[in-house]
């Protein structure tokens, strides 16, 4: 495992993170996640050198802290730096901020948390944490010890991105980052601003929800195979992100015991400028296809469920892009066929483009899934 300081804290992170929002579950729902394969699975990675985990409030229904915490007895705990987040859609006063911060050091099982973020900022979240007094919290959680650094997650735009970072003297961020997304909410610009500042950078989505590793269509598969060196789909996106030094940790959320032996595995080579120029340029050559065949924009990060007409809207879309970037309507369609919640369910309420982080009319694409799958 190799490791890089995370801004200037003085720790030393992996460069694999464990994210904890799509551990395996139990008769696929994700409420009810499966604790000893979990457990096996977060053990494993520590015992290979992974030393950052994290979660948040509402993973997995709020499960997810409960679970990494019986993961982290035995001893785990103070092997690793501890990650979460503030639910900051929840906030409604200065004392809210307390109760979820103790609240989550219970279900964690600890005393304290090394990163604590604020999660999701965006232009509704940041003006509704910082009038309840959001700054006083911190600085009184970092005073009491129940925190020891400050950070926030972010979905929105540039210009919000860099006033959140000159607002307050934070320790890190975690913003949306993979190859497809180099000009995309904070994107590279605001990457490479925050690493000015000093702040330390987690990434999420570094597969954008998986969609980069899987069902790798054909055309795309054709690129990665010119590649001097063999690499699977899931090596190029990581191998993208650790080429950067600005970037100190890429969380990856894995979901079965395969995948944290492989990317622990790949976390050996993943050091900073060692793509060639090449390599680089195959990559770009991926992007523009893939860019090209997408349908919409979802990363099926599930902030924008549940929906009060019970439409699965990640679901939805993932069969929209599936049959749109792998050329598999029918497939799709079998498929779709089987899915509870269908996009016809819709009432346009429009409380879900209210939490899509990725500001994508859901609504309207909706309409279109039901038309390619329905009519």
């Amino acid at each position: 495992m190799l490791y890089r300081e995370l801004g200037q804290t003085g720790k030393k992170v992996s460069i694999l993170g464990f994210g904890t929002m799509r551990l395996p579950t139990l008769g696929g729902d994700d409420s009810k996640v499966d604790e000893e394969k979990a457990a096996k699975m977060i053990r494993y990675a520590i015992d290979h050198g992974v030393n950052y985990i994290d979660t948040a409030y509402p993973y997995h229904g709020g499960m997810s802290e409960f679970v990494i915490g019986k993961a982290l007895q035995d001893g785990y705990r103070g092997k690793v730096y501890l990650a979460t987040k503030l639910p900051s859609w929840l906030i409604t006063s200065r004392e809210d901020m307390d109760r979820y911060l103790d609240e989550q050091l219970e279900k964690l099982r600890t005393d304290y948390i090394d990163f604590y973020l604020l999660h999701a900022l965006n232009r509704d979240f940041w003006p509704l944490v910082k009038k309840h007094g959001v700054f006083d919290f911190l600085n009184s959680a970092l005073k009491d010890g129940r925190i020891k650094y400050t950070g926030f997650s972010f979905h929105d735009n540039l210009d919000l991105f860099r006033e959140i970072v000159d607002a307050y003297p934070w320790h890190m961020c975690q913003i949306q980052y993979n190859f497809m997304d180099e000009n995309f909410q904070a994107g590279k610009e605001g990457l490479m601003y925050a690493a000015s500042k000093g702040l330390g950078v987690a990434i999420m989505e570094p597969l954008r929800g998986g969609y980069l590793a899987s069902k790798v269509p054909q055309e795309i598969q054709k690129i990665w195979d010119t590649a001097e060196i063999t690499r699977s789909p899931v090596e190029w996106g990581l191998r993208y992100l650790w080429d950067y030094p600005e970037i100190s940790v890429v969380l990856s959320g894995m979901s079965d015991p395969a995948q944290v032996e492989s990317n622990v595995k790949l976390a050996a080579a993943g050091f900073p400028h060692s793509l060639t120029e090449e390599e680089i340029n195959l990559i770009s050559k991926v992007k523009e296809i893939y860019r090209s065949k997408t349908r919409v924009n979802c990363t099926g990060c599930q902030y924008c469920m549940p929906c009060p007409s019970g439409v699965n809207i990640p679901e939805n879309f993932k069969y929209l892009n599936n049959a749109e970037m792998f050329d598999k309507v029918e497939e799709e369609k079998i498929l779709y066929s089987g899915l509870e919640g269908k996009a016809s369910n819709c009432t346009e309420c429009g409380k879900c483009e209210e939490k899509c982080p990725q500001k994508t009319p859901i609504r309207e694409m909706l309409k279109e899934v039901s038309k390619l799958f329905e009519k």
